[in-house]
């Protein structure tokens, strides 16, 4: 498996990247890892450092509604204001009138479906103008404030007319709270950590996991990378499930064997198997993930994987629908975080992946041949 060291070494060298750990596994374990360049200035990469890995957060939130949902204690199509009545006062934004915001009430109820993928109503800001203005013409807390008031974003669209990228998950989140009694850290901590022995994943980074912790470099107008000081808050009123946690390439990995294995890893079951076959599934019918087009280009290029195949959104994950020649498999489930940390699990294939960096823009062009060569050099060695 040398060409997968050597795909490091090279987006390294190239100055793709600063430094990047990477870890290919199956459902029985770890079958490569390796590592490239540094974790920040004079630090050397190693295999146990941390990221933040911002959205690949949102998988583990919609497995933790999964859980409650095959225990009995919550429906995929109850509404979320049945849970959460504050949700009622959540409206869709309209437009304008100069700065004043036009809202009315959506014409159908969220359901916990709809958090889960993507197709509730919430778009995020970098992705979208009207939520930048919105933003801006009230005043309001950004998401990444950690207020609770941060959640009253108003959508862009009814709840089920189409798939686009926002914080359905962070609500997500807030349900399982209301349901289970357990603040979701705490939830998150007690059902899925511990169980999968993730024992460097949590949503503080302190102690000794802070001595780990990689840092972010951003790409300059001058194309060099510098560093760049963001991370989830600390402390905050609510954890965002859609960003909040820290973890490593093996936690993430040990994670996503879970789901290869059918819910269950070194004898700790979490799902049932067919809690499993709904998380994986479509979940979105005829709908398909759009092209996210930026409105911040220092934070995020454009995104599309896989262009030109179809994609959908189970519940959590992207879902290719049709086999990428020389890639994964149709029926594939992956994501990422803002600081691009990528990973996918291809059940048809058994195997799973993870490649992490702290670098923005997000999916910027020379990470994303990074990544592309890498998924390449996996398949090819199998």
């Amino acid at each position: 498996m040398g060409a997968l060291d050597d795909v490091l070494a090279r987006g390294v060298a190239t100055g793709a990247v600063p430094g990047l750990v990477a870890m290919v596994g199956n459902a029985t374990g770890v079958t490569w890892s390796g590592v490239a360049g540094d974790a920040a200035p004079g630090r050397q990469m190693t295999l146990d450092k941390v990221f933040r890995i911002y959205s690949m957060t949102k998988a583990v939130g919609a497995t933790a509604a999964m859980m409650l949902i095959d225990r009995g204690q919550l429906e995929l199509n109850a509404t979320v204001a049945s849970i959460i009545p504050e949700f009622s006062k959540v409206r869709v934004l309209e437009g304008f009138d100069g700065d004043v915001p036009r809202l009315r009430a959506p014409k159908s109820q969220a359901t916990i479906r709809q958090l889960a993928t993507h197709t509730s109503g919430f778009t995020y800001d970098l992705w979208n103008p009207d939520v930048t203005h919105w933003l801006a013409a009230t005043g309001a807390p950004g998401i990444l404030t950690g207020l609770k008031s941060s959640l009253f974003y108003p959508m862009m669209f009814d709840p089920g007319a189409r798939w686009d990228y926002g914080i359905g998950i962070d609500w997500l989140g807030q349900v399982v709270e209301a349901v289970s009694g357990r603040r979701i850290d705490q939830f998150c901590h007690d059902e899925i950590f511990v169980p999968l022995d993730m024992a460097s994943t949590a949503f503080e980074c302190e102690g000794a996991m802070a001595e780990r912790l990689t840092a972010v470099a951003a790409r300059g107008a001058d194309g060099k990378l510098a560093p760049f000081d963001i991370a989830p808050p600390p402390h905050p009123e609510f954890y965002g499930m859609g960003h909040a946690l820290y973890s490593t390439a093996g936690d993430y990995l040990r994670f996503m064997r879970m789901f290869l294995n059918r819910g269950t890893l070194s004898g700790q079951r979490l799902l049932s198997e067919a809690a499993v076959d709904t998380m994986l599934a479509n979940q979105i019918g005829d709908l398909r993930v759009r092209k996210l087009v930026t409105v911040a280009p220092t934070i995020t290029a454009d995104c599309e994987l896989f262009p030109g195949t179809p994609k959908t959104h189970s519940f959590g994950f992207l879902r290719t629908e049709e086999d990428v020649p020389g890639m994964r498999s149709a029926g594939s489930q992956g994501w990422a975080g803002l600081l691009n940390t990528h990973y996918w699990f291809d059940p048809a294939r058994n195997v799973a992946a993870t490649i992490m960096t702290q670098t923005l823009p997000f999916v910027e062009a020379p990470f994303t041949q990074v990544y592309g060569e890498f998924e390449r050099a996996v398949y090819a060695s199998l």
